[in-house]
């Protein structure tokens, strides 16, 4: 039988209401959304799909959103000139709208866990800081998070408790020193939930050594990738499908379940 098509979520507007450049290749934007008021957000990983042109979109987590106001804080990556949404937000000023669809989000640090590891590239520092800012009482973790270089950090909660590892590109393969840090420090003995998102080679690399390698359980982690060397998001989101029916191909001859 076949299954109706996901209706899409609505779009919605914003329009800027500040500017702030965090690093050289990271900047702020703050929006103000009527669209968002009342809207629920239970969770740390909402993301917004913001259309560019002819229904171009390009995914951004929220750093941070108030439901009572409308108002929301999201972090754009940019590389000089290239691309689409980091060129617009290096131009963007208050006053300037957007279209977006969204939010959308899955995960958010439950109760029951006694640790939490998050790693990450930038693209993913927004949702980490948000589960960082919202971990359940007395729980602990440690946060992984690759950057350029020991020049580009950036502000990020560590509350008591919260340990902040700033792992170091230095012109390597985005993923490669965050895949070789998380896997350096080993799982804890603690019960332990794990949030890992960014490049997806790197997410290979982690997914396999942490269902496979040090087996565990797979309903204590939530592993995904945001983007993909070489590809462009319209190239990723494509070839996503595909990427992933590959990674539980590998677990099941690993004889890893779903």
């Amino acid at each position: 039988m076949n299954r109706p098509a996901p209706a899409r979520r609505p779009l919605r507007s914003a329009t800027v209401t500040g500017v702030e450049r965090l690093t050289p290749e990271l900047i702020r934007l703050s929006f103000h959304s009527p669209d968002l008021v009342g809207v629920e957000v239970e969770h740390t990983d909402h993301y917004i799909k913001i259309v560019f042109g002819e229904m171009v979109t390009r995914t951004y987590t929220f750093r941070r959103i108030d439901p009572a106001t409308g108002c929301f804080d999201v972090d754009f990556v940019t590389h000089g000139d290239r691309g689409l949404a980091g060129p617009w937000a290096q131009r963007a000023r208050v006053g300037d709208t957007i279209t977006f669809r969204g939010p959308g989000g899955a995960w958010h640090p439950e109760e029951g866990y006694g640790h939490f590891v998050f790693a990450g590239d930038e693209s993913a520092a927004p949702a980490i800081a948000a589960g960082v800012e919202k971990l359940p009482a007395g729980a602990t973790a440690d946060v992984y998070l690759e950057i350029a270089d020991a020049g580009a950090t950036f502000d990020m909660p560590q509350p008591e408790g919260v340990t902040l590892h700033w792992v170091t590109r230095d012109g390597a393969t985005h993923g490669t020193a965050l895949s070789g840090a998380v896997r350096a420090a080993g799982v804890p003995e603690a019960r332990t939930g794990w949030f890992i998102h960014g490049v997806a080679e790197m997410i290979r690399e982690l997914r396999r050594w942490l269902l496979v390698d040090r087996q565990v359980d797979r309903g204590d982690v939530s592993i995904s990738g945001y983007w993909r060397l070489g590809m462009t998001e319209d190239q990723w989101q494509a070839s996503k499908r595909d990427f992933n029916a590959a990674l539980e191909a590998d677990l099941e001859r690993a004889g890893v379940g779903s």
